[in-house]
Order: structure tokens, then sequence, then C-alpha cells
């Protein structure tokens, strides 16, 4: 950010600058007020810049959570439900252990209890950790003629992700903010097809982020490796308003390969440490879930 340097006057004065020794202590000494006058002014102008474009986010890392970020040597705590209910998801009973490798669509619901941490390193550096449990059920499909049960249901262990998440500059008036990050998903569910990981997923993405008098948004993007092969992973568009000092309010689309979702999101903060967030997605193409609704307590300890 560059600013205007700061010019102290001497002029304009409305005595005359005697030559002896208590003249020049006087002449010094409005030159000093003088000065003291104009760089307050500035401090404070550069100060409120950089508020207002915090204003919705705060001054922390970005998260993988959204509209939340993590500040240094803060830790997040954040214990949430999810219930995912999909009329026609996509399966295929070879992936599940039933030999025919064709796609169907059946019914697919899902409830799921998670536990999310987040560590600010340092101002640029924050770590996260992620895990599940998960109860899961699939539906046949009416004209799938493997040996597929009818309901396929599977409880259990699911993704158990880690994140490290980088800052590399922070948001001034000529750029925004822009960050990266390296998402691990652990292989700890091999015995069971709906539910969990089997092997190692790696995720690379990077984002920018930009605040503005209306609000802030975010646009970000990844690469994928999983099952040996690299992909186009999760792109989004993000926007983030703070509406009051209570309320901050969340919309986004988010997309990966063909499926594409449109996110909601209310955050009331019942204490400054603590906020309620509630959550709704919205399958917005045939292979992405119907409605995936979130609810859950956010807590900060500094």
């Amino acid at each position: 950010m560059s600013h205007a340097p700061v010019v102290c006057q001497t002029r304009a004065v409305g005595f005359r600058s005697n030559r002896g020794v208590g003249g020049r202590a006087v002449w010094v000494s409005v030159t000093v007020v003088a000065c003291a006058a104009v760089i307050p002014g500035r401090a404070l102008a550069q100060r409120d810049t950089l508020y207002w474009r915090l204003a919705d986010r705060g001054p922390g890392v970005p998260t993988s959570m959204f509209g939340t970020s993590v500040s240094a040597r803060e830790l997040l705590f954040y214990p949430f439900f999810e219930y995912y209910h999909d009329r026609n998801a996509e399966y295929s009973p070879e992936e599940l252990g039933y030999g025919l490798d064709q796609d169907f669509r059946g019914k697919y619901r899902a409830s799921e209890g998670l536990i999310f941490l987040g560590y600010g390193v340092s101002d640029r550096l924050a770590l996260e950790l992620e895990a599940a449990v998960i109860t899961a059920q699939q539906d046949k499909a009416p004209e799938d003629p493997s040996n597929m049960p009818a309901q396929l249901k599977e409880s259990g262990l699911g993704d158990v992700e880690s994140e490290i998440r980088w800052r590399w500059n922070h948001e001034s008036d000529r750029s925004p903010e822009v960050f990266s990050y390296f998402e691990t998903t652990f292989p700890l569910q091999k015995a069971k097809k709906l539910i969990g990981t089997p092997d190692w997923e790696f995720k690379l993405g990077t984002g920018v982020v930009r605040g503005f008098r209306w609000g802030t948004t975010t646009a970000r993007v990844s690469v994928e490796y999983d099952e040996g092969s690299l992909a186009l992973g999760e792109t989004a568009v993000e926007y983030l308003k703070r509406v009051s000092p209570t309320v901050r309010l969340f919309a986004g689309v988010e997309a990966e390969q063909d499926e594409v979702e449109l996110i909601t999101e209310a955050q009331w903060f019942l204490r400054p440490n603590l906020f309620l967030k509630l959550n709704n997605s919205f399958g917005m193409s045939s292979k992405a879930t119907d409605w995936a609704p979130e609810i859950g307590l956010m807590f900060s300890f500094r």
C-alpha cells in the first residue's frame, strides 16, 4: 500500500523567528506540533482503510470452513452435524462390491457427525484436521439386475482429512489476498464401500480474497490426485457479508467435475468467541446431492 509523504510546514506561523537560543526553541516546538498534527491523521486513515477491507471476515488466514478465518495462536473447535438427501444418486454395483460395471440411479440418505479443528500457527500459516462418523444408505435402482441388496446400509468412520493453509500476502488497496492449501485424505476405511476413503487422496488449491464495501468475495480452484489419476478438483466463487455485529451471511457456488452446488449459510454470533452456523447445500446439477443441511457451533480459543 503506498501513502503520500508527510510534509511539515514551518511557514504561516504567527510570529517572527528570533535568532537567540530561546527563539530557536520556540520555533522548533511549533514545527514539532505541526508535524504531529499531520502524522496521526494519516495513521488513522491507514487504519480505517485496513479495517473496512477486513470487516466481513477478520484478519485471519482463510480456512476450509465457509466464511471463517483463523488468527495467529487461535484454536477453532467446530462440532457439527450434516444430513444428505439425494433422490437419484449415481452408483455402480461394481464399486460397491457387487460385480456389475454399470451406472444406475437410486435414493441416497446419510447422517454425519463431524469435528473440525483449526489452529493459526502464525498470521500466514494454519493447520486443520477434520474427522467424521457416518451412517449412509443407498437404495437399489429398480432396473439394477445385480445381486446388490434392495438397501445397502453402512456406518462407521467417515473421511479423515488434514490441511495445511498458507497466506502468501495480506490484502492491500492494490492487490487481493492470495492463499494456497494442501489437503490429505487418509485411507482409513478399507473394509467398507459406501463410506469413508480406501485410498490416499490429495488436493492442492489456491484462492484470492478481496474485500469491498458491499461484501467480500473469494475465488478458488484446485487439482486433486485420486486413485492414481490427476484431475481438476473443486472450483468455487464465494460471497461473505457481515450485516450486523452478530450476523454474517455467506453464499457460494462450488463445482467439482459434473457436480455443482449452491451453498448458503447464516452465522449468528452468540458471543465474540462463539457462533452458530446454519448451512444448506442445494444440488444445481443432476449428479450433485439434492440437499445437504448442516448445523454446528464454532468455538474460538485464544
